[in-house]
């Protein structure tokens, strides 16, 4: 990836937060790199290199900032977006694939030879996967060391180092200290909640519409699955080595999330799709000045800046509700998903999901810990027709996506493939374009895909004086591209 100097050193001279995550600036006099918005003093131009990466940057031989804390910066918009094989392969190496399958595992599901794969990823990126995965694995090793009260073995392997020794040799590399000097540093605080909690912030690039992330999920929370209260999001997850659950509160400048977890493996996938769900990692900046370009548009996007496109955890899940939606109301699909879960959902673990049965007609309990994930393709596979609630075609619709899912030749995860996903899922009886589009802007976080049928859209449209005929209105809003998922995130609002 060109980075051109002149402008990366004006965003560092500057302190612009906006490009925190776009790169990261390398100071070859005090061997350490940075995000662009260190608040330290600007170094010299002869001292300076960029990095597209911290994995390229920790490659060149330099440690983290630990006053800027580079490692905790946002993600680059650029894979959040990308459809592509790199940006599928970055989405893939931070939900932990790596770590779970290695290389192999990780060219396997991108249908490339590890080779090609690695020579790829240091054209973008400065790094190779195994050093991409590294520099992913020292930060959850950082978080763990500073947030929780696990032994240095355990913070070790629950990272994904394979040996201790790798594990005390990346930390002294990356940050300049060994794991205890950190700890020590930090005063080794523990996270308030108990054994398998852990609190972090999430950082985003400003500005954040943090209202209507919450109204968006409000009005779409699945009882037992999610629910907003008091500022802030919860819900259940499904992660590689076991259940979780997050509370996710908006605050200024970052996202404050309490996770608890079955195994401390699943930090990094947690982390990664928490980011993702609530889109933390976009340009808000260059989206708002699309939009802002249709004076349709403008007041709205000056009213409410920083929109987020919300996504999903599990790609399964929603497309599940897409089906369930189609012809009918939010609070209608919102039944018929109950009655679902209801036949599908085991019991919550008590050790890790509190002691609360929201289906089985419990009160909520004042945290939210019994939450739970969305049932697998198989649990809905597993069930008889009266779960389901819904007309017989609708039903056989969610059950072939479940098949498609459960054989693996339907890939619905962050780093599928968009266009062969949309394809599939067309190509099954009672998918149509609506239902596709959807889950490709949702699941699979298109960040350019238009409903022009949808009746919200519609309304939406009408409501703001633009052509709300499906044909016109899709000729119209190609001045919206590539940012037109974002618009009806606003179409919806209007409405």
């Amino acid at each position: 990836m060109e980075l051109d100097f002149e402008r990366c050193y004006r965003a560092v001279d500057s302190r612009d937060q906006r490009f925190d995550g776009w790169f990261y600036t390398g100071v070859t006099s005090t061997g350490i790199y940075c995000r662009p918005s260190c608040p330290a003093t600007t170094p010299k131009r002869q001292n300076v290199r960029f990095f597209p990466s911290a994995a390229a940057a920790q490659g060149a031989g330099l440690r983290a900032c630990r006053r800027c804390r580079p490692d905790a910066a946002p993600g680059s918009p650029q894979w959040d977006v990308r459809a592509d094989v790199v940006g599928r392969a970055m989405r893939l190496i931070a939900d932990g694939v790596v770590d779970r399958d290695g290389v192999p595992g990780l060219a396997a599901r991108l249908g490339y030879t590890e080779r090609h794969l690695h020579r790829m990823l240091r054209a973008e990126l400065g790094a190779g996967p195994l050093a991409l995965a590294r520099a992913q694995r020292a930060q959850t090793a950082r978080i763990l060391i500073e947030t929780t009260g696990l032994g240095l073995a355990e913070v070790a392997f629950a990272a994904g180092f394979g040996s201790v020794r790798q594990f005390n040799d990346t930390v002294r590399e990356v940050y300049g200290a060994t794991p205890s000097e950190l700890r020590v540093s930090r005063g080794g605080r523990r996270a308030v909640g108990g054994a398998g909690t852990i609190t972090l912030r999430l950082a985003y690039r400003p500005p954040l519409h943090a209202g209507a992330l919450l109204d968006f999920l409000a009005l779409r929370a699945l009882p037992g699955v999610e629910e907003v209260r008091d500022g802030a999001y919860h819900r259940g997850l499904r992660l590689p080595h076991g259940p979780g659950t997050v509370s996710l509160t908006p605050a200024d400048g970052h996202v404050a999330a309490t996770l608890r977890l079955a195994d401390m493996r699943d930090l990094a996938p947690a982390v990664a799709r928490c980011r993702r769900l609530l889109d933390l990692d976009a340009d808000p900046v260059a989206v708002d000045a699309t939009l802002a370009a249709d004076p349709t548009l403008a007041p709205a996007v000056a009213a409410e800046p920083g929109v987020r496109l919300p996504h999903a955890v599990d790609g399964f899940e929603m497309a599940v509700r897409a089906i369930t939606t189609q012809q009918i109301s939010l609070r209608s699909a919102r039944t018929t998903l109950t009655h679902l879960l209801a036949a599908t959902t085991p019991p919550v673990d008590h050790e890790v999901g509190g002691e609360v049965d929201l289906l089985g007609g419990g009160q909520p309990h004042d945290r939210p810990w019994g939450l739970r994930a969305f049932p697998t393709a198989e649990e809905v596979l597993s069930v008889g027709d009266t779960a389901f609630r819904m007309p017989g075609a609708r039903r056989e619709t969610i059950r072939a996506v479940a098949r498609a899912v459960a054989d693996g030749s339907l890939d619905l995860a962050p780093g599928g493939d968009r266009e062969e996903a949309v394809r599939q899922l067309t190509a099954l009886p009672g998918v149509g374009p609506w239902t596709a589009g959807y889950v490709a802007m949702r699941a699979l976080g298109d960040p350019d895909v238009l409903l022009p049928t949808d009746l919200g859209v519609r309304r939406g449209a009408a409501a703001l004086g633009l052509p709300d005929d499906p044909k016109t209105l899709n000729a119209y809003a190609d001045r919206w591209r590539p940012w037109r998922s974002y618009a009806v995130i606003r179409l919806w609002r209007a409405a």
